[in-house]
């Protein structure tokens, strides 16, 4: 049901004849999990899955770069919420977890596909390379900070603007983040660093808000916020049984709005009777179908949206606010 969508992002490809190992680049704010599909003479082979830091690069074949054509698909983890990237490409390609490599990419069940988009690798001083860009533009450099921004954001630290520039505010929270982990200066710069930044914005303890799911289903979220003098609804955030996840929270916030509802394997709502498996509460603010970001919470079925009812959690005041879906 909760299809995110978003069209923020971009592959960025040209034509290239070279023949070497083929290399993806992530140049966006989010660590990545992709996916490639290489046809060759009408087949198509899939492997995947390669984790690709901000501002980093990973090599995703061995051997010489042959394809008449190349795909990409690719993912972010959880902690991000409804994920950032569109899932509209135009090739259906088989998938699995774990590593894989599958030799027809086309037979699978629909079940197992996912929405590859066309991508030409450009020629790079690292061979055939195909860039995973953001609207932003970043080099590696400052898509490297954007990302470390994002997550300590999401992990309770005020690291905004995410705009990949360096200043005393991101150095501040940065700085702050260390320090309340016992950690060097120079572990920001390591490889596992984003390891240790995600780690941190899935845990509820710490800075900020957080939802934790203690039922044994999947619930989707969403969030109010207000910003300016507006009341904002964002979603949707998954939160897999048994974890914790922190929205991104902009702002000095004194009071969120928090709902929930739970979902099948299908992403369907579970229903008890007539009546979502839900948690939220009387106060009535704007929702939809699929990812969004609703500024107007006035007639909301007039203007063919969801009216649903928000829990208001006071959040002013206290380092860290936890909000937990239990068991109805």
């Amino acid at each position: 049901m909760r299809r995110a969508a978003a069209a923020a992002f971009a592959l960025v490809v040209f034509t290239t004849s070279a023949q070497a190992e083929l290399t993806l680049c992530n140049h966006t704010s989010y660590r990545m999990d992709a996916a490639i599909g290489l046809e060759k003479r009408a087949n198509v082979e899939t492997r995947g899955w390669f984790r690709i830091d901000p501002g980093a690069c990973r090599q995703v074949l061995d051997g010489a770069y042959d394809a008449e054509m190349s795909y990409v698909y690719a993912r972010t983890p959880q902690v991000y919420g409804s994920a950032p990237l569109p899932q509209n490409g135009n090739a259906d390609f088989c998938i699995r977890d774990g590593d894989f490599t599958i030799s027809n990419g086309r037979e699978c069940p629909v079940s197992q596909q996912a929405h590859f988009s066309a991508a030409r690798p450009s020629d790079s001083p690292k061979g055939p390379t195909i860039n995973l860009a953001e609207e932003a533009d970043y080099d590696d450099a400052q898509a490297r900070l954007a990302g470390i921004q994002r997550l300590l954001v999401i992990a309770g630290y005020d690291a905004n603007p995410i705009d990949g520039v360096q200043g005393a505010k991101t150095q501040g929270a940065l700085n702050k983040f260390l320090a309340d982990r016992k950690l060097p200066a120079e572990a920001a710069a390591s490889a596992n660093f984003f390891d240790t930044l995600i780690a941190a914005a899935q845990s509820p303890d710490g800075h900020g808000f957080s939802w934790c799911n203690d039922t044994k289903y999947s619930v989707m979220a969403a969030l109010g916020t207000a910003e300016g003098g507006t009341l904002i609804t964002r979603g949707w955030y998954r939160v897999d049984a048994g974890t914790c996840l922190r929205p991104d929270v902009r702002g000095d916030q004194q009071k969120l709005y928090s709902y929930g509802e739970a979902v099948d394997g299908q992403g369907r709502t579970l229903k008890r009777g007539d009546r979502a498996v839900s948690w939220g509460g009387d106060v009535t603010l704007c929702t939809r179908d699929g990812k969004f970001e609703l500024s107007d919470q006035k007639d909301c079925a007039v203007r063919g949206l969801n009216a649903t009812g928000f829990a208001a959690v006071t959040v002013g005041g206290q380092p860290s606010t936890t909000v937990r879906f239990k068991e109805p």
